[in-house]
């Protein structure tokens, strides 16, 4: 089945307002639409990727590709999700339990059960094996990825990196570690740490059940009829790109008018 035809009945409500509305309304005259169903808001990939999103912003207008995401969370959720990255509140929809990602038979994750553990430890326990490579293919490789000259500059050197345990420094720091115009050693784990503070910092804002921890996401682009264009489906975590040095890679597609299937 075409997801396009779970994600066009589907209704959520939408951070910006609070209001329940249809997840595809107003994609209309959009000759794209890019729907990314996220983990947890809490969840490092979900963050992670709307830093990616926010990158490419100024060269994705709504009129060529219109954005709809959907987070495991709440609104409060969804509210200091959009505060800390940047992202836009009106493309932003929430649900509580998973339900969407069900639909569209997204990977759950790890799901051993011990007996004894409540609903919510159990989850913990799956995300920690989860972390540590289990059930989660490629995760351990994309932890240690650090300098790569295949992967763009991460951190521009008038940029301010604030928000982790270190003092507060120039992205100019990074030049020492070899130059600029790729990604250089330790620019990627910064990003990390930074975004690991903020959920640690406000951990129940971004995660009010933690039922859903090892619930994995998906990415879905369409024509305006929408047809199919590309697909990529979670595996682990971290894994939210087929390409993590280049997570939104296929979206030269785009420019090109040139499109073929993705990993659907």
């Amino acid at each position: 089945m075409n997801p396009y035809n779970i994600l066009n009945q589907t209704e959520l409500q939408c951070v910006s307002d609070g209001m329940t509305r249809p997840l595809l309304e107003n994609c209309e005259t959009a000759s794209h639409i890019l729907i990314l169903v996220w983990p947890q808001l809490g969840d490092f990939d979900s963050l992670e990727y709307a830093w990616w999103l926010q990158r490419k912003a100024k060269k994705l207008p709504p009129e060529k590709l219109a954005i709809r995401t959907v987070g495991i969370g709440s609104r409060t959720s969804g509210t200091r999700f959009c505060q800390y990255t940047g992202f836009p509140p009106e493309n932003l929809f929430v649900e509580p339990n998973a339900e969407l990602h069900h639909q569209l038979k997204l990977y759950s994750g790890l799901n051993l059960s011990l007996p004894g553990l409540s609903v919510s430890h159990q989850a913990w326990l799956n995300l920690m094996l989860m972390c540590a490579g289990f059930g989660s293919p490629g995760t351990l490789r994309e932890v240690f990825r650090g300098y790569s000259r295949q992967a763009p500059q991460l951190i521009d050197d008038d940029e301010m990196i604030q928000g982790t345990p270190l003092p507060a420094f120039k992205g100019s720091f990074f030049r020492l570690a070899g130059g600029n115009g790729f990604q250089r050693p330790f620019e990627l784990a910064t990003l990390r740490l930074r975004n690991m503070v903020e959920v640690l910092s406000n951990w129940h804002t971004y995660v009010p059940n933690s039922a859903y921890l090892t619930q994995r996401g998906g990415t879905f682009l369409f024509d305006s009829k929408g047809q199919l264009l590309y697909s990529h489906r979670d595996p682990g975590i971290l894994g939210f790109a087929a390409n993590m040095s280049q997570p939104l890679s296929f979206l030269s597609f785009i420019e090109a008018n040139s499109f073929t299937m993705g990993d659907a």
